[in-house]
């Protein structure tokens, strides 16, 4: 009994919450919905410590919509995402920073309403080729491709946070150090590099490599998988790895416009360990590299270097290798971290990698 009568007066007490939706620019002051579980009264491990404002800056959208213009958050929806963030050392080396509770808004909510409008799309019309440039104030900027954003199976995982707590270790109490302005935060990314301060400009682009399309190719093959890199001829793969072990997951393959394909699991080995040699691990790559993957029939779509690379997820990329002469082969590419089954590219024929 006296246990149930403290709880609500120390929860009231240690209330920290305000909203203040602008009028003028849609930038809230100070976006924070979570009560102060100083106690630790409750199951929450991620309320425990108090909730401190970060100063947004006008973000901008631009870029390959018919609607570009200011952001407006006033009426988005708030989200939260629990991260550890680590960078690169001068060695390349990762280094932890902190643990932090972020709260703030979706580049899913924030980019919503915008109509898409591709440059490319007399050749090329499906949008899994399209990504996004975020950047900020200082000039710094980090790339998500469209698929990452708008197609994964957990939705809302890079938002850009409006407010901060820390989330402390109940032994060492140790505090971490807090930052001082709006950031862009990824939620599946191990070495959190494309967590920047203060973006204030999102462009969306459609990768600029032109394929040849040839649109109802049946059966389609390809007897090879090109490796490219800034333009530049690096491999050519005609058989899959024998160093890499192959690894099986178990999906239900379902398209955005046939609905369900199967519900066979698809084996194949990672995509990181297949193209590692040639695509190293580095700051710049991780925050602005860009990876193309094109099929025989020039079905193409982009991704993040980080979305391959880099996931604290474990929901990799396959490359799974058919039977020979098998209709879809030689390679093909499977998300397991998408809910749609639409970048899963057959008879991979070439791999592009640039900045």
């Amino acid at each position: 009994m006296k246990n149930s009568i403290i709880l609500p007066i120390i929860l009231l007490g240690l209330i920290s919450c305000n909203q203040n939706h602008s009028a003028n620019k849609g930038i809230p002051e100070q976006v924070s919905f979570h009560l102060t579980d100083s106690a630790d009264m409750t199951n929450n491990f991620y309320d425990n410590t108090e909730t401190f404002p970060l100063p947004v800056k006008e973000l901008t959208i631009e870029g390959e919509i018919a609607n570009p213009g200011k952001a407006d958050f006033s009426k988005l929806p708030v989200h939260s995402l629990i991260v550890k963030e680590t960078l690169l050392d001068s060695s390349g080396m990762d280094k932890f920073v902190g643990a932090y509770r972020y709260d703030g808004y979706s580049l899913f909510d924030i980019l919503n309403d915008r109509i898409l409008r591709k440059s490319n799309s007399e050749e090329f019309n499906p949008i899994i080729d399209i990504y996004v440039e975020v950047e900020n104030d200082s000039g710094e900027k980090v790339v998500f491709s469209w698929g990452e954003i708008y197609y994964p199976n957990n939705l809302h995982r890079i938002i850009i946070a409006t407010s901060v707590s820390r989330i402390v270790p109940s032994k060492t109490g140790e505090l971490w150090e807090l930052p001082g302005e709006s950031k862009l935060v990824a939620g599946d990314d191990l070495i959190t590099e494309r967590n920047i301060s203060s973006p204030v400009r999102i462009t969306v682009k459609s990768f600029p490599k032109s394929f040849p399309v040839k649109k109802g190719l049946s059966p389609i093959y390809s007897r090879q998988m090109k490796i490219f890199k800034n333009g530049e001829d690096k491999a050519e793969i005609i058989s899959g790895p024998v160093e890499i072990s192959e690894i099986t997951f178990n999906t239900i393959f379902y398209g955005r416009g046939r609905g369900i394909h199967s519900t066979q699991p698809f084996k194949g080995v990672m995509l990181k360990d297949l193209l590692r040699e040639y695509y190293p691990v580095n700051k710049s790559a991780l925050q602005t590299g860009l990876i193309c993957i094109a099929g025989e029939d020039g079905y193409r779509c982009a991704l993040s270097f980080s979305e391959i690379f880099n996931r604290n997820d474990q929901k990799e990329f396959l490359i799974v290798k058919t039977a020979v002469n098998e209709d879809g082969g030689l390679f093909r590419l499977f998300a397991a971290s998408d809910f749609f089954s639409d970048r899963a590219i057959k008879s991979v024929s070439e791999i592009h990698f640039g900045y």
